[in-house]
């Protein structure tokens, strides 16, 4: 059974940083492709970045690019959000994705989900 925890979640003044965590139980992580999302309240889930099984392939969003770095541990079975200069528009619930194959921005490719962890911004 694949099983997805995020973690590092929290309240951050504007301009602050967060670290996501995301530890999977996938005997395959090391093959699997990883992504983040976000939901903020009344809007559709959106993409964030996503990185391959070997970390050669990353994507991101525009809306984060430049502030937020993901990477990944596949001894540790664990990939990572590192978030910086937060403004109030990356307030939401942060989840984690897997998807055996290649690393991809599209939500609906994605066959395991975390159950979210929640980022608030204050200004």
């Amino acid at each position: 059974q694949v099983q997805l925890v995020e973690s590092g979640g929290g309240l951050v003044q504007a301009g602050g940083s967060l670290r996501l965590s995301c530890a999977a139980s996938i005997r395959t992580f090391s093959s699997t492709a990883m992504g983040w999302f976000r939901q903020a309240p009344g809007k559709e889930r959106e993409f964030v970045a996503t990185i391959s099984w070997s970390g050669s392939t990353i994507y991101y969003a525009d809306s984060v690019k430049g502030r937020f770095t993901i990477s990944r541990d596949n001894a540790k079975n664990t990939v990572y959000l590192q978030m910086n200069s937060l403004n109030p528009e990356d307030t939401a619930v942060y989840y984690c994705a897997a998807r055996i194959g290649v690393a991809t921005i599209r939500d609906r490719e994605y066959g395991y989900w975390g159950q979210g962890t929640q980022v608030t911004v204050s200004s």
